[in-house]
């Protein structure tokens, strides 16, 4: 092998110094980035997420690319959103209600009877209350990329209609992974089951709860409907879904990279709302056809009283209650 004398070495070094800093600068290094969702592979989030895995691979030529993990592969909600701040996970599409956990105003988000209608929830999320909850993130070990919209849940069940407050009575309903919804749920006077996301049709299906709250798409594409028969549309929480990205991720990618990602986000959101729309529909229409009791003729107004208590343990925070009442002015 030749032999280089300290002059070539010198600059050898000087050259290969150079050369990585190009690379750092440009976000040359070419990575394939892991997005978990615990949704079905059709599901308008997935889409979202293949979406903007097409358009960062365009803008950076192929060095950036998006791997979608999604029906639990790589675990349920409360587990992926763990191994994301851990930066073991790149990116997740997650509901609000399990990811206030770790970052504080996604629990307003969460908060029942807070949104008058998806139109107000989306005209706050789009606004400069949303850009602020989404740059909050990073001390927890997230960085906010966009939210998508998971429409209104509503309480369905396989033992009797729910037409008012009392219906509920000693009914067990699941829940999410949240102590907020538990609280929730206990208002109304039902049982709250926190259960996985992946374990509510065999909870159904067994007896071991009965019923659940959700959206009209997950209702129906996980088979909810063919065995809880009742659903009530009390839209008690307009909570959206949000993509984070883990705050180790984010850092490794170079300010240019970071402009695409977040530009990528956004295009996905509004391509995701074209799709949950669509979605909805069929999904009402099937659970019709399929013979759901659809009750709509309730008085939401007891149900909105009955969470006077959360909303006044919310209120004991000052943070807390000026968002709560900055989304409520929002018109």
């Amino acid at each position: 092998m030749p032999v280089l004398s300290r002059a070539e070495l010198s600059r050898t070094g000087v050259i290969f110094v150079v050369l990585l800093l190009a690379v750092w600068t440009t976000g040359a290094v070419a990575r394939e980035f892991r997005a978990a969702d615990t949704q079905t592979e059709d599901y308008p989030t997935v889409q979202a997420l293949r979406y903007m895995g097409a358009l960062i691979a365009e803008r950076t030529k192929g060095r950036h690319e998006i791997k979608v993990f999604h029906s639990r592969q790589l675990g349920e909600e409360k587990e992926t959103i763990e191994q994301t701040r851990a930066g073991a996970i790149d990116l997740n599409r997650t509901n609000v209600a399990l990811i206030g956990n770790f970052v504080p105003a996604m629990n307003v988000l969460a908060m029942p009877f807070l949104f008058r209608s998806i139109e107000h929830m989306q005209k706050v999320l789009d606004g400069p209350i949303g850009s602020e909850i989404l740059n909050s993130f990073e001390p927890y070990g997230f960085v906010g990329l966009c939210f998508y919209d998971s429409g209104a849940r509503s309480i369905y069940n396989g033992v009797r209609p729910v037409r008012s407050v009392a219906d509920l009575k000693g009914l067990r309903i699941r829940v999410q992974q949240s102590e907020l919804m538990s609280q929730m749920m206990r208002s109304l006077g039902a049982e709250p089951v926190e259960l996985p996301y992946g374990q509510v049709l065999t909870g159904l299906a067994n007896h071991l709860i009965d019923g659940a709250e959700n959206n009209w798409p997950s209702f129906v594409t996980t088979d909810h409907y063919k065995h809880a028969g009742h659903y009530t549309l009390t839209e008690h929480t307009m909570s959206p879904e949000v993509l984070v990205i883990s705050r180790k991720a984010w850092q490794s990618l170079s300010p240019d990279d970071q402009t695409i990602f977040r530009e990528a986000a956004q295009r996905s959101s509004r391509f995701m709302r074209e799709k949950w729309r669509d979605l909805e529909e069929q999904s009402q229409r099937k659970a019709q056809e399929a013979g759901v009791t659809i009750i709509k003729d309730i008085d939401r107004k007891p149900f909105e009283e009955a969470m006077a208590p959360i909303y006044a343990k919310a209120g004991r925070d000052p943070a807390a209650a000026a968002l709560i009442e900055r989304i409520r002015k929002v018109e």
